[in-house]
């Protein structure tokens, strides 16, 4: 009798730790559950702040593109008022208009060695 008692008890022990480990598999997957949602949550978000960036960097090289496009037409609008400027047809006639100045005769211009 003594070892059927002993069997009973070991049984029900087992019955509770059977139903101590049912217990707890809710709250586990309670638990794994909160943390994938937070997890997909998270990407989301991720995903969402990437786009933007996306959107963000669009614009930023949009208007970039479009600085460099009006800064190359000033460039090359500034090469020919140079060019213009520096011309030795313009800078004669300045010669000639403001200063006075004419083409030397001969004899006035001396070759140094």
């Amino acid at each position: 009798m003594a070892s059927a008692a002993g069997a009973r008890t070991r049984v029900a022990r087992d019955l509770k730790r059977e139903r101590s480990a049912h217990k707890d598999r809710p709250r586990r997957r309670g638990f794994f559950a909160i943390i994938l949602g937070v997890g997909l949550i998270g990407l989301v978000w991720l995903h969402v702040w990437l786009r933007l960036q996306v959107v963000h960097m669009g614009y930023v090289l949009s208007t970039t593109s479009k600085l460099q496009h009006r800064l190359e037409q000033e460039n090359r609008e500034l090469k020919i008022e140079l060019a213009m400027m520096t011309s030795p047809d313009r800078l004669e006639s300045l010669a000639r208009r403001r200063l006075g100045l004419q083409q030397p005769e001969k004899g006035q211009v001396i070759v140094l060695p």
